[in-house]
């Protein structure tokens, strides 16, 4: 058993590479079934963010699930794998592990201790439990990384101080103007990361915020809380000519203004700055526009340097939590260690009654006149002596699997009781079931396919 995390994020690749491989929220689920297909894996979560995307599995073998991940992403998302290996990060077992912890807890973020990811690693991990592509590791690894950052966060205060990608685009803004006294906001989109933006402005004197939303009803919901105005999409332009910020964060899988439009809209301005934030992955805002004389436009990479600038007492935080951390993955290896432990105890305690039921029924044959009654007592009282005799070793071979050589202590257990056969008749028992189960996901997979081709053949088969 090994654990793998494999992924892209700001670090590694810049926006126009990470764009490409985003997840789009409808196929989460049809994208851990095909992975939890791919070979050698056995179980999965994917965590996607507008900074990362990345994939936790456990294989049963190591060094080949590098080339079947690869050839994974290579399929699912139609890029050669030349075009994003450089990009690509593979960490296994220890580091994967302490990976995931720094990514919950928010140290591994563009800003450092924000809690947005600590929620979106949760819903990453409950879509994979409700898809069944998770099993007792994962679930394990997981929960155990969602409890630490929580402490963490609690313990240490490093979410005190209001800084995320929404508040650093907020001072981004201030840097150009000065401050929003008398400016005119249009937030694209109406998500968490739209309402975070929303709320920093008006607490930086933004006198009237425009929320644009492709759901009028959601547009309305985040504006009412505001006082502000909600705008349909296709009244975007309208309201152009006049804003002076532009902060954009939709979920779209395209453009949502190109370079024409806004070109258009600047010839009403008469020369007036525009200060545009594409805080978006995919980009919604066309990189061109950047180009326009009086544009001034930034994307989320240009974050960083804000970022930086509000993170010293956050760093002081981060060093309590990475302790917290080292602390969690010894933990996590300690029971890691006691996983061998019960398929071997199951096989004792089946030899030990399949033992017990033979004498059992010797005694029958040999002494056909006990009475039910009888037979109750002696079968009562020789399973209790089977009992007693198993209890110290199996107490004392699980305090040994958690020690430095617990393998070779279960290999010697193993021996000792001859526990080959029934380790192996399990064995064939569980594989039996796994490949059961891949039969079951392999028809709902040609299920859901058949109908995603029906409604939309095109994009059905490029995931195909």
């Amino acid at each position: 058993m090994h654990i793998v995390v494999a992924g892209l994020n700001y670090r590694t690749a810049p926006v126009a590479i990470r764009e490409k491989f985003t997840f789009a929220e409808q196929d989460l689920t049809q994208a851990l079934i095909k992975l939890k297909e791919t070979k050698s894996v056995m179980e999965c979560v994917i965590v996607g963010t507008c900074n990362r995307t990345e994939l936790y599995v456990v294989v049963d073998r190591e060094n080949l699930c590098d080339n079947y991940l690869r050839g994974y992403i290579e399929n699912w998302f139609g890029v050669p794998r030349e075009q994003f290996s450089k990009h690509l990060y593979i960490y296994e077992n220890e580091r994967a592990i302490d990976h995931l912890f720094h990514v919950a807890s928010g140290l591994d973020s563009m800003v450092i201790g924000e809690t947005q990811i600590l929620g979106q690693v949760k819903d990453a991990l409950e879509l994979a439990q409700q898809t069944k592509t998770t099993g007792v590791i994962l679930n394990t690894l997981f929960k155990q990384a969602v409890t630490m950052a929580k402490r963490a966060h609690t313990e240490t205060g490093i979410g005190g101080n209001p800084v995320s990608v929404s508040y650093a685009a907020v001072e981004l803004g201030k840097r150009i103007f000065g401050s929003y006294d008398h400016k005119k906001v249009m937030i694209i989109g109406a998500g968490k990361m739209s309402e975070l933006t929303v709320k920093h402005l008006y607490s930086n004197g933004a006198d009237k915020v425009i929320v644009v939303n492709r759901t009028l009803s959601r547009a309305q919901e985040l504006a009412g809380k505001f006082h502000g105005v909600a705008c349909a999409m296709d009244k975007l332009l309208d309201y152009l000519e006049e804003v002076d910020i532009v902060i954009s964060s939709t979920g779209s899988a395209g453009l949502v203004l190109s370079r024409e439009q806004v070109a258009d809209a600047l010839q009403k301005r008469r020369s007036r700055p525009l200060f545009m934030i594409d805080i978006a992955v995919p980009r919604d805002l066309d990189p061109a526009i950047g180009e326009l004389p009086n544009v001034f436009l930034y994307d989320i990479d240009n974050l960083q340097t804000i970022v930086d600038n509000h993170l010293q007492e956050r760093r002081k935080a981060a060093a309590l939590i990475e302790e917290m951390i080292s602390a969690e993955i010894q933990a996590f290896e300690q029971w890691t260690k006691t996983l061998g432990v019960s398929p071997v105890i199951q096989a004792l305690q089946k030899k030990a009654n399949a033992i017990h039921a033979e004498t059992m029924d010797s005694l029958m044959k040999k002494l056909p006149d006990l009475d039910e009654r009888e037979l109750k007592v002696i079968r009562k009282l020789t399973k209790s002596i089977v009992n007693q005799m198993l209890r110290d070793p199996v107490n004392r071979i699980k305090e040994m699997a958690a020690e430095q050589h617990g393998d070779q202590a279960l290999e010697y257990f193993t021996k000792i009781f001859a526990l080959e056969e029934q380790l192996a008749e399990q064995e064939r028992a569980e594989q039996a079931a796994r490949q059961m189960e891949a039969g079951s996901t392999e028809v709902r997979w040609k299920e859901d396919l058949i109908t995603n081709v029906t409604l939309n053949p095109a994009d059905a088969l490029a995931k195909s």
